[in-house]
């Protein structure tokens, strides 16, 4: 599979494949641009296929999407490894596989794309790669406290703890706030809320999680 778009100029196209391990004209510019590009399609496509999702919901969803991880996967599938330009050492060293740097590359294509051929086009591109992965998203999850606790066993780190932070409300509309305390090298909070503990839990699971895989692409 391959990114579905003709570019008009090609050097476009060869600017966001180039690492800046190769040489002082990069990627890291369209990186820039194309991230910002691509968090604001995604919410969009979020916000009108979720109707009902509050915002917490909405950025989770948005962050399981948008990760590193996920988009060098995205990246593996488009085969962008592959046409990546990359300096003596990072070649040698696997540079091409690499989350981070294939995860920047997709995001730099996407700013090349809009820079050849306008909002609409980049906007649709983003809706054709991402619609299905919306469609796959809530029926393949598994919550996000089971996820995190999975995460963070494969890499033997020590397993979350669950902080109640405060409840307010009445019995019939209640709220609560839960810390989520990582252990990691450092301890690390993350603050979740919700009409239940359980939710709250999981709002804050939700946010460590997309935390803790962002610092490790």
């Amino acid at each position: 599979m391959h990114l579905p778009h003709e570019f008009h100029d090609a050097a476009l196209a060869e600017l966001a494949l180039t690492h800046r391990s190769a040489g002082r004209r990069n990627n890291e510019r369209l990186e820039f641009l194309g991230d910002a590009l691509l968090n604001a399609f995604v919410a969009e496509l979020l916000f009108e296929q979720r109707p009902r999702a509050d915002e917490g919901e909405l950025t989770r969803q948005r962050a399981a999407l948008v990760n590193g991880q996920a988009l060098a996967q995205l990246a593996r599938e488009l085969d962008i490894g592959a046409r990546l330009h990359l300096g003596p050492g990072e070649m040698k060293s696997g540079g091409q596989r690499r989350d981070s740097i294939l995860a920047d590359a997709f995001e730099a294509l996407l700013a090349a794309v809009y820079l050849d051929a306008g909002l609409d086009t980049c906007r649709a591109l983003v809706r054709t790669l991402f619609e299905p992965r919306i469609a796959l998203l809530e029926k393949s999850a598994k919550d996000a406290k089971t996820r995190l606790q999975e995460w963070l066993q494969q890499r033997a780190l020590g397993l979350p703890q669950y902080e109640l932070v405060h409840s307010s409300g009445s019995d019939h509309a209640p709220h609560f706030e839960v810390d989520c305390v990582l252990a990691l090298p450092e301890p690390q909070h993350f603050n979740g809320s919700g009409s239940s503990r359980r939710a709250a839990e999981q709002e804050a699971a939700a946010h460590a999680l997309a935390a803790v895989r962002e610092r490790r692409a």
